[in-house]
């Protein structure tokens, strides 16, 4: 009987043992065990001890573990990375390495939801003002309702187009006004303001509302819409979109966790489920890496309580 020509590289000196007992277990059925063994210079023992032996410490764990990540990413509707599947993981007692958990996700073949190219929807104003840039990209803030982004984003149905206008807080990072309409007019960004400030109180002189110089942020319409609840308007440079980037950010993760993997026959269909997606998954589930993998309302909740505390 010939020595199978695949396993002749395992002849080599110095070849491990564990290697020599791999190709064995491999063509094991196609040759007899015994003449395997001799082939590649083992004992038959030894080959039937490392068989049938059980899995490793470390085998198992990760076994254990490729079971919790593969649940999790399937928990989010595929679009969790690595660090928020360990972070959730850890979150519910189980520590893992980062890393570790991105080897495994490898190994699994779950690749996480990539975002799609970026589509401008709101037009620069031709009347530019000389209204600040009161936030210079910087999109923290000490507290709720200090300062306030938002932008416009168009969500594709068979019907047409539906707009959506965001508020978002820079402490908590949550949704904290939104309106959806078949339209782009200034009352959509208006609406979004009403409902902010129904939901978090502001502080007038204080609290800041940031976008870009979309022709809806910049008329004189909700100029004076945000001088009504004493809001400090402020606005990046023309075309700069790093001067708006956290809510350029928030309607990129809308657009590759959500609406990019879904089909809507109607605009009634966008809107229902874009806002269960905000309420439900984005402010009340989603881990965000910049809350140190905490979501909106579990900070904000926090803050409260602090608050009464004091």
């Amino acid at each position: 009987m010939r020595v199978p020509k695949k396993s002749s590289r395992l002849f080599r000196e110095g070849t491990a043992v564990s290697q020599r007992y791999e190709l064995i277990n491999r063509e094991e059925g196609r040759y007899p065990i015994a003449s395997m063994c001799r082939w590649v210079g083992v004992s038959k023992s030894g080959y039937y001890s490392w068989r049938d032996r059980g899995d490793s410490q470390s085998e198992s764990r990760r076994k254990e573990l490729g079971v919790l990540i593969k649940a999790e990413f399937d928990e989010s509707d595929g679009t969790y990375g690595y660090r928020r599947i360990a972070a959730i993981l850890r979150r519910k007692g189980t520590i893992v390495c980062p890393d570790t958990v991105r080897s495994i996700m490898r190994d699994l073949g779950l690749v996480a939801a990539q975002p799609r190219r970026k589509v401008r929807t709101t037009v620069p104003a031709e009347d530019l003002d000389d209204r600040p840039d009161l936030v210079k990209r910087d999109f923290s803030a000490p507290a709720p309702s200090v300062k306030w982004v938002g932008d416009i984003t168009y969500i594709r149905t068979w019907a047409g187009f539906v707009y959506l206008a965001t508020v978002l807080d820079c402490c908590t990072k949550k949704v904290v006004g939104y309106c959806m309409a078949s339209h782009m007019r200034t009352s959509l960004v208006c609406d979004a303001i009403d409902m902010a400030v129904r939901n978090c109180p502001h502080t007038r002189g204080v609290t800041i509302f940031h976008s870009d110089r979309g022709s809806q942020y910049m008329s004189d319409q909700f100029s004076e819409h945000l001088r009504k609840y004493g809001i400090l308007p402020s606005v990046g440079r023309t075309g700069v979109c790093w001067d708006n980037a956290w809510a350029e950010s928030f309607n990129a993760t809308l657009k590759n966790e959500r609406v990019h993997r879904m089909v809507y026959p109607t605009r009634e269909h966008a809107i229902k489920d874009v806002t269960s997606w905000i309420e439900l998954t984005y402010n009340h589930k989603r881990l965000h890496s910049g809350l140190g993998y905490r979501t909106p309302n579990e900070v904000e909740r926090e803050l409260l309580s602090c608050e009464i505390a004091a």
